[in-house]
């Protein structure tokens, strides 16, 4: 899956370099999110909870400012 990934300046990301490692960043975030969730679940954590707590720590992120390098 190809995403398109916006840049702070409202135009995507088009270094070829960039969208490579975001790529591949996401595809590993997706991979341990999901053995997470999978394993609380499997561990008797209630799957509406575990969800809530990745969301929240998602949400946490935007706490945290970043400038491009």
């Amino acid at each position: 899956m190809s995403l398109i990934w916006p840049g702070q300046n409202g135009e995507p990301v088009s270094c070829t370099e960039k969208l490579r490692l975001l790529e591949e960043n996401w595809q590993e975030l997706s991979t341990v999110m999901r053995d997470t969730y999978d394993d609380a679940v499997l561990m008797g954590v209630d799957p509406a909870r575990m969800q809530d707590m990745l969301t929240g720590l998602v949400r946490d992120l935007s706490r945290t400012t970043h400038t491009a390098s």
